[in-house]
């Protein structure tokens, strides 16, 4: 499908991911993946915090709001919260976590999973799988969407890990 592959190995593409449990038979499966110098545990911070704020283009998605460029501090993300919030709503809810090393959260009928693979110890793979059970028609144009705001996104949650890794949140 055009748009489903952005980053990702043909390994990272076949591993399980924690979203697959929840959607039988997806129209839509994309995988997205980032390479970041930075340890898992400086990632996972930036991971969790999508809760606040969706971290892509904010112009489109937050209603211009600015996603924090700071940590905020947030406790470790439980299932049954809020997955995001964007443009002052609080959306979607998670349903699974193992902190450190993943986040699946549902919003809009579709489910992702953010895992974090450590690379060594200062480096980490940060993965991202949606799937969705949508009409075959819509699929691709979902694919295409998604890969726009979810490259942005981690490109987003890289750059952030990288530069404020070893900070404590505020």
């Amino acid at each position: 499908m055009i748009g489903d592959r952005w980053g990702v190995s043909d390994s990272e593409i076949s591993r399980a991911y924690p979203c697959d449990h929840f959607v039988a038979s997806p129209a839509l499966e994309a995988w997205r993946g980032v390479h970041v110098d930075a340890p898992a545990e400086a990632v996972w911070l930036w991971v969790a915090q999508v809760r606040v704020a969706p971290y892509s283009y904010d112009w489109i998605d937050n209603l211009g709001r600015r996603s924090p460029r700071e940590l905020v501090g947030l406790p470790e993300p439980r299932v049954g919260e809020r997955f995001t919030t964007a443009g002052g709503r609080e959306l979607g809810r998670i349903v699974s976590v193992a902190p450190g090393e993943q986040l699946t959260g549902t919003i809009m009928g579709a489910f992702m999973s953010y895992v974090l693979v450590p690379r060594g110890h200062d480096t980490t793979r940060l993965l991202l799988k949606v799937v969705m059970r949508t009409s075959r028609w819509a699929a691709p144009w979902l694919s295409v969407g998604d890969l726009v705001m979810a490259r942005r996104q981690l490109l987003n949650l890289k750059e952030l890990a990288e530069r404020h890794q070893g900070k404590a949140p505020n």
